[in-house]
């Protein structure tokens, strides 16, 4: 009884001692994350092997590993830049990135767990000021848009690639020009609105004009030529068949025509 004691104690002592050793030499990696493993007695980060993927992990328990989340992830960066000719606009960003998950022992090793701040955001608002420094306030507000987003992009990429960092996408929110300029920019807009409907009312009223001009011109050629055509015995002529049209009338009586020439009357009778 008396060496029970003494027995339990080294037993404890050895049961926490290595629950101690198995919480040091072992790690769980969660879903989307990767770790890198730095070795204390080694070279320092492994980068010729692949990173530890997910799940439970054992090592030695005088090393240590590094969680880096490999998924999809979104900055939001609001930024203050300047146009072309040199006016503060506020420019309200997304971006989508993710570590290269099999370059991510040499991010840790280059960039460290804070590569967010000492990379992606340096990277996106050197781009921005970049690339919306090429444009005015107006193509900025209307039409251009999209193409400082993709150019954005294109700039941000090229310098996060070389960064062990893949750049998904860049997404512009928001273009925030001073309220000054801003309505005069709308007041411009409008009345560029306003031009254009009166030019096409202009143009749609020439174009009418042109069609009756069109139709007169086409009417008088026809008189012309008819006009031509129309001597005096193509008259006469006409004249005998339409008095000869009159005298087939039930109510026609006596009909004279006069010869122009002769001066001798054409006498028709209706009995």
């Amino acid at each position: 009884m008396e060496k029970l004691p003494k027995l339990t104690i080294p037993v404890i002592v050895g049961i926490v001692l290595l629950i101690i050793l198995v919480s040091k030499s072992s790690v769980t990696i969660n879903s989307g994350h990767a770790g890198v493993l730095y070795e204390t007695f080694g070279n320092g980060v492994v980068t010729d092997e692949p990173p530890l993927g997910e799940g439970f992990h054992i090592i030695a328990p005088w090393n240590k590993v590094f969680v880096y989340e490999i998924r999809q992830q979104e900055l939001s960066e609001k930024m203050q830049v300047l146009s072309s000719n040199g006016l503060e606009i506020k420019l309200d960003a997304s971006a989508w990135y993710q570590p290269i998950r099999k370059d991510v022992a040499k991010l840790h090793q280059e960039k460290g767990e804070d590569y967010l701040q000492r990379v992606i955001q340096p990277a996106i608002r050197s781009a921005a000021r970049s690339v919306v420094g090429r444009y005015t306030p107006e193509q900025l507000y209307s039409t251009k848009r999209d193409a400082i987003q993709e150019e954005i992009f294109e700039e941000t990429k090229k310098i996060l690639d070389e960064q062990h960092i893949q750049l998904n996408q860049i997404l512009v929110r928001d273009v925030t020009l001073p309220a000054t300029i801003k309505d005069a920019i709308e007041r411009k807009l409008k009345q560029e609105q306003e031009s254009l409907e009166y030019e096409f009312r202009l143009v749609t009223a020439d174009k009418e004009a042109q069609k009756v001009r069109i139709e007169a011109q086409g009417k008088a050629d026809a008189n012309a030529i008819l006009s031509a055509s129309l001597t005096d015995k193509v008259l006469q002529d006409k004249g005998i068949d339409a008095t000869l049209e009159l005298a087939k009338s039930p109510n026609a009586k006596v009909v004279i025509v006069g010869s122009g020439d002769s001066g001798l009357p054409l006498i028709l009778g209706n009995n």
